[in-house]
């Protein structure tokens, strides 16, 4: 494996530490919450903050989940082939993938600069700025594609120099053991 490769895989390490004491954060937000209920006061909010954790979480959790090789694939064919076939059909899959993350990165930033350009805020009690958590999604949503890009020229690179295993520790999938 690629020094790059493994810094990105060691940086989606740290990331998904970071995203997980977040969730951890919300976690003890709605234990607190539960009990000032029962005890007759409520913080208030800890359910919109927990929606904006779940967006947020998702789109920098994917990016994890893409250096870990943990995306659901089927690859009933794929497994049949020999190794160039293999190779090919993760390229095409990490393509597919880095496209997708592209596409939602820019129509994603619609969704915030059109809030920035508004100053939207949230309908509720806690009137949150909806830009900061719509920043905190979209930017993992960019780093999902900068992440996939890295792969797919690391993984492109392995094809052309015939090096199926390599092609298969970047982009490939794990199978169950």
């Amino acid at each position: 494996m690629t020094l790059p490769i493994s810094a990105l895989r060691t940086l989606n390490d740290r990331i998904a530490i970071l995203v997980g004491i977040g969730l951890l954060g919300c976690v003890l937000l709605t234990l607190i919450e539960i009990v000032a209920r029962q005890l007759g006061g409520s913080l208030g909010g800890v359910d919109e903050i927990s929606g904006y954790a779940m967006a947020v979480t998702t789109s920098w959790g994917v990016s994890y989940a893409l250096t870990e090789q943990a995306h659901v694939r089927i690859d009933l064919l794929r497994q049949r082939l020999v190794p160039l076939g293999r190779a090919v059909f993760d390229i095409i899959s990490l393509g597919c993938l880095s496209g997708t993350a592209i596409m939602i990165a820019w129509r994603g930033w619609d969704v915030v600069a059109k809030t920035l350009s508004t100053g939207a805020r949230a309908n509720t009690p806690l009137e949150t700025p909806l830009w900061i958590p719509q920043m905190l999604w979209w930017s993992g949503w960019l780093w999902f594609a900068v992440s996939a890009l890295i792969l797919l020229v690391a993984a492109g690179v392995k094809l052309i120099s015939a090096d199926y295993e390599a092609v298969d520790t970047i982009a490939g999938a794990k199978g169950e053991a």
